[in-house]
């Protein structure tokens, strides 16, 4: 009997390299988020003294409250509008940059500097463009409806100028990622379609889609959680009005927790957040069988 063959471990680090993500992780990950779930279940102004327990007081609370409710449609809504308007300009401008246009490179580069500025730098500075008194819009706005050019001050403008200005600023991080999945491709896959007589648009729509169908759902889940978790423009921007109009649900536990001082019911609309938005990304995955992928290179 031949012996067994003993297993190389030339190559595999051991568990001590794991140890300091683990503990990043831990501290301002998992600990926080735990710490959180506990104050949701208290109440407390996050001022002075100790959380108190209310048991499921806010959780009832929260199926209860109709700010809540119409917050949840509205970052439902936002959700859904910005991968709408996102998607097919990050992946045309994604599958264009990847190509040997002339001035490509330099055109990409001015394309992508909103990546390098602040949310809240950039939200401060469409908010002066859209002001109704000194801004671009005051010129602009008789053009697209708004006659005073009060954008921010009606519920349709407002709630427009957010979808814009997030999709303005991501945009170009998504772009990112369909050109680099879009050089991934196989040059010899669009060679052996022109030599079939494919034209531009049938190899875009046979070759290049098909072949980035890993990277729309990677995009696409990233934006889900953003659009979930989207609040800094907001708050600079329309501070959740005119009235509620554009109050999502990161802004309404901004005002719950920290203007009215109610830790305990921010935190548990804090926590249903995370859960929601975990729990849509690992549904999108499911469904769109990312995980069982295992090649960008699906038709090789």
């Amino acid at each position: 009997m031949s012996p067994s063959p003993v297993r190389s471990r030339v190559g595999r680090p051991g568990l001590l390299w794991a140890a300091p993500g683990a503990l990043f992780f831990l501290c301002f990950a998992l600990g926080p988020l735990l710490l959180v779930g506990y104050l949701s279940f208290t109440e407390w102004d996050g001022l002075g003294g100790l959380p108190s327990f209310s048991g499921t007081g806010n959780w009832s609370r929260l199926w209860q409250d109709s700010t809540m409710r119409g917050a949840v449609v509205l970052s439902l809504l936002l959700t859904a509008l910005t991968w709408l308007v996102q998607t097919p300009i990050a992946l045309l401008l994604g599958v264009w940059a990847a190509g040997r246009q002339k001035n490509r490179a330099v055109l990409s580069a001015i394309f992508f500097l909103p990546l390098l500025a602040s949310s809240v730098a950039l939200a401060l500075l469409w908010k002066t463009l859209l002001d109704p008194n000194f801004g671009l819009i005051a010129d602009i706005g008789p053009w697209i409806g708004f006659a005073d050019g009060d954008v921010l001050g009606s519920s349709r403008g407002a709630f427009g100028a957010v979808i814009f200005v997030a999709a303005w600023q991501f945009i170009p991080f998504h772009t990112l990622l369909y050109q680099g999945g879009a050089r991934q491709i196989p040059r010899s896959l669009y060679d052996a379609a022109s030599i079939d007589g494919a034209g531009t648009v049938r190899q875009f729509f046979h070759i290049t889609l098909p072949q980035l169908r890993n990277t729309v759902i990677t995009s696409t889940v990233l934006m889900v959680v953003g659009a979930l978790t989207f609040f800094d423009t907001v708050l600079i921007l329309t501070e959740g009005g005119p009235g509620t109009d554009t109050t999502i649900v990161p802004y309404w536990m901004y005002e719950t927790g920290f203007v009215s001082r109610d830790m305990g019911y921010a935190s548990a609309i804090a926590t249903a957040l995370v859960v929601v938005a975990t729990g849509i990304s690992l549904l999108l995955v499911r469904l769109t069988g990312f995980a069982a992928m295992r090649s960008t290179r699906e038709g090789l």
